[in-house]
């Protein structure tokens, strides 16, 4: 009786209670009457006013869907989701979630899983997809659970977005490679610049024997030639040597708590001479204690410092300024010089090894030393970039992560 609607009845104190009806017509001698079965439902709107709640409530998008596919609850996370009002939704085709390459196939598996429900995921070992109302998808995971209602089998399905995870996964993997790339690449060039060494000694004997043995019998040319070679090969030397400490980086090495003060205290030291001689300035703020590979950050700073007294101007005095500062997740840090700065053209390209933006014969060096500083600050997990001014200057930052793995 009273299908699609709510009964309820009243009791002697006036009290309403939900009911379901039962009409059956029974002929007797004095006609036909109807015998109704009357059934106190309370407990059953009960339940499902919990299970709605529990539906409401859940944290993922909840759809509950019946047999032929047709939506009859949906809770606030779904709309949420798919950016539907649950009034659209409900009494939808499923299919309406569904990318259109899936909706043909899609009541076939419904079906299936009808003939034998059970509490499983959905598409285990596939990926699968979702689609908002205005047309974009969402990788989703799915768990499906039959439920037994009033209206019969229907199967309430709980959906995850997992675009966010299957996006770290997918750059975790991508790290991971990069990673094994990377280690290859530094066994590389670890043993090819050391396996180098040997022929460029026997290279650099053998014009030390020849100068030494025929050196008065050669003529100004053969000298000249001999010179030659043997600063090419001095030249090739320092650029093995250069490689064999740039695959070195991070060898063996322990992150150590350090105090930063005493490490530049160390490096200024080691840099006295250069600094005298360039009449450099270095102005510092404090600098924290931080768990870093110790050799290599002393190595970072002495790097940055020698780079900006080396690119200073000719009439002006080099001034170099470090600061720091906590910004919560990680230090910041700044080396700032007053030098000739960089072309904004090759800021991209001077982290790279080898890479010279000037002749030999205006500054030397082999290109080598922001390339070792940027290793040392993905060593730690940093960033390392710079900003320049043509004339003014240049200031490097580098971000070192506080928890340190």
């Amino acid at each position: 009786m009273g299908a699609g609607r709510d009964l309820f009845g009243l009791k002697k104190d006036g009290a309403e209670f939900p009911i379901e009806i039962g009409l059956n017509p029974v002929v007797t001698a004095d006609g036909t009457l109807v015998l109704a079965s009357i059934i106190d439902i309370t407990e059953r709107k009960k339940a499902e006013q919990r299970f709605r709640l529990v539906v409401e409530s859940a944290p993922n998008a909840m759809v509950l869907v019946n047999a032929e596919g047709t939506i009859s609850l949906v809770n606030e996370q779904t709309e949420k989701l798919f950016g539907y009002e649950r009034e659209e939704l409900i009494g939808a085709k499923l299919e309406i979630l569904l990318p259109e390459r899936f909706r043909i196939e899609h009541p076939d598996r419904r079906n299936q899983f009808f003939q034998s429900p059970s509490v499983r995921s959905m598409g285990t070992g596939r990926d699968l997809f979702a689609r908002r109302k205005n047309g974009s998808e969402v990788q989703v995971e799915i768990g499906l659970n039959p439920i037994d209602t009033d209206d019969g089998l229907m199967v309430l399905a709980s959906i995850i977005d997992i675009t966010e995870r299957k996006n770290q996964e997918a750059t975790l993997i991508r790290k991971n490679e990069l990673e094994v790339k990377n280690k290859e690449l530094e066994q590389f060039a670890f043993l090819a610049s050391h396996d180098l060494q040997e022929p460029l000694r026997t290279v650099s004997n053998y014009i030390q024997i020849l100068e030494e043995d025929y050196g008065n019998t050669l003529d100004s040319n053969a000298n000249r030639h001999l010179k030659t070679i043997d600063q090419a090969t001095k030249r090739m030397s320092v650029l093995v040597k250069a490689l064999l400490m740039y695959a070195r980086i991070g060898r063996d090495q322990k992150l150590t708590l350090t105090d930063l003060n005493r490490t530049l205290s160390e490096v200024l030291s080691d840099l006295e001479n250069l600094i005298l001689h360039s009449k450099a300035k270095i102005i510092s703020e404090p600098l924290p204690s931080l768990n870093v590979y110790e050799v290599e950050f002393r190595q970072l700073l002495q790097n940055l410092i020698t780079n900006a007294i080396k690119f200073s101007k000719k009439e002006t005095d080099p001034e170099i300024k470090i600061h720091c500062r906590n910004e919560g997740e990680h230090w910041h840090f700044s080396v700032q010089d007053n030098g000739i700065g960089i072309e904004s053209k090759y800021l991209d390209r001077i982290f790279f090894i080898f890479q010279r933006l000037h002749i030999k014969e205006e500054y030397e060096g082999h290109g080598i030393g922001l390339a070792h500083c940027k290793k040392i600050i993905e060593l730690h997990n940093g960033r390392i970039w710079v900003e320049s001014s043509i004339g003014i200057g240049s200031t490097f930052y580098f971000n070192i992560p506080i928890l340190n793995p």
